[in-house]
């Protein structure tokens, strides 16, 4: 489905008149690195409307969200958010995703954009099966989500948001007002950076959106949104994992709670656990010039060992990054790599993730 642009709504009430794509996100507005280098100094927002929002509510619904991810969702603190696996029964995932709590019996879930619908799917094959009684709402059409991120992220938006943004910690979410706007404030993101995500209203987003960019928050695109989460070491859906790759092969072990008695994949993964992995994801920097691309080929000794599943150019580090599948015996940080660049094998070598991370001063 497609939105048109709002921010013609925004135009006719005075206001200045700035872009505001909806489910439009654009590549890039002023540039790709000026934006990035914006996030990591100041702060930058991004349209993310594109990403789903559903609501899972009812008396089972901890429970079912115990099953369908990997975390112990149902010792989730109300006001709080975490990030999660969704699996198939074969380990595979289906989706990474943010779920937030509102209330015992009451969820928000972000799938990514893509899934959305084979999400939908899921929960009510799964509720079914389980004979679970929940109530999925979807909201992603009736709301617009944005995400200001960056260093002075917080103390730009706190003039004109209910909310104590400045003492907020890391992964909780609100209910306040921005402007006097309703609105869904939550202290996540995928750059890197603290910030916040906003779901408001689909009416009130344009002049949220304008009156940031008014303040001197930077409008940003697809392209740095891409790159910031590269440098940050977070992984994409659909390059960097699917429903070929478990949990423990894309390194996401830390968010699969074993002690949880049952959740789809959990034996398969248990048994990787036990006999160990045959391929895992790595990080690696180029020590020569080029930009590692999506498909391009991993190499040890000039024998093809994997491929590239991100990579770009890293303004924060001045240097070609990326990420991609190996065996597990050349995972081992400091292993000397090639990457295949248009047919020039590039040194490179296995780093820790994430790439860049910001020191946190509490």
């Amino acid at each position: 489905m497609k939105r048109t642009p709002l921010y013609q709504d925004h135009a006719n009430r005075g206001g200045k008149l700035v872009p505001f794509a909806g489910w439009e996100m654009p590549i890039q507005f002023a540039g790709i690195l000026s934006e990035v280098k914006s996030v990591r100094s100041g702060a930058g927002i991004f349209d993310v409307s594109h990403m789903g929002r559903l609501v899972i509510s009812g008396t089972d619904a901890s429970k079912l969200l115990d099953m369908l991810t990997t975390s112990y969702i149902s010792r989730m603190q109300s006001g709080k958010a975490k990030y999660t696996l969704i699996c198939n029964e074969n380990g595979g995932i289906i989706d990474d995703t943010i779920i937030y709590k509102h209330t015992p019996n009451k969820f928000l879930m972000i799938p990514n954009a893509s899934n959305e619908e084979a999400i939908i799917k899921w929960i009510n094959r799964c509720a079914a099966d389980l004979n679970y009684e929940i109530e999925l709402q979807r909201v992603t059409t009736d709301t617009l989500m944005m995400a200001l991120q960056g260093p002075q992220a917080a103390q730009i938006l706190q003039p004109i948001c209910s909310i104590d943004l400045l003492n907020a910690k890391p992964f909780c979410i609100f209910e306040g007002k921005i402007l006097g706007y309703d609105s869904t404030i939550a202290t996540t993101g995928y750059t890197g950076e603290t910030g916040v995500e906003i779901i408001c209203n689909l009416n009130d987003g344009p002049y949220l959106w304008s009156e940031l960019i008014n303040l001197g928050v930077t409008p940003c695109g697809l392209g740095a949104r891409d790159l910031l989460r590269i440098e940050a070491g977070l992984l994409l859906h659909g390059s960097d994992m699917n429903t070929n790759v478990s949990p423990l092969e894309a390194g996401l072990s830390r968010f699969v709670s074993f002690d949880k008695p049952a959740f789809f994949g959990r034996a398969i993964m248990l048994s990787q656990q036990e006999l160990g992995l045959g391929k895992s994801l790595i990080g690696f920097k180029l020590e020569d010039k080029g930009i590692p691309r999506h498909g391009y080929e991993i190499l040890k000794n000039n024998d093809i060992i994997g491929e590239v599943t991100s990579g770009s150019y890293s303004p924060t580090l001045d240097t070609g990054i990326g990420l991609g599948y190996v065996p597990i015996e050349f995972s081992r940080e400091d292993t000397e790599l090639q990457v295949d660049i248009r047919g020039r094998m590039t040194k490179s070598k296995v780093v820790p993730l994430p790439f860049y991370s910001r020191k946190r001063s509490k």
